[in-house]
């Protein structure tokens, strides 16, 4: 069984046509955009109630982003997160800040 994992990533423009799934013969990443940290949540408990184990967020998310996925999905889903301290599409801003 393939490993169940997603990527989210924060895009002002995002909705439910910006979702897809890139599968290999080990791992399903399911590639998941959203508009905010709200939508972000929600996704994630949907993903991790449909055996997504694994969770990587996009650089858009703060710590307080972070910690707010990883209380969404709980402590049986990790959570990591590709880090820049201000991000480039968000203007140089962290999305603790923007969100």
């Amino acid at each position: 069984m393939n490993l169940q994992a997603a990527f989210i990533f924060l895009a002002g423009d995002a909705d439910a046509s910006t979702r897809t799934v890139v599968s290999t013969p080990s791992i399903d990443l399911n590639v998941i955009g959203c508009k905010n940290y709200a939508e972000a949540e929600q996704a994630a408990r949907e993903a991790a109630a449909k055996g997504v184990t694994a969770i990587e967020l996009c650089a858009g998310f703060g710590n307080e982003g972070i910690a707010r996925i990883q209380r969404a999905v709980g402590p049986d889903v990790a959570v990591g997160a590709v880090k820049f301290d201000f991000h480039p599409a968000l203007h140089f801003h962290s999305g603790d800040t923007v969100f």
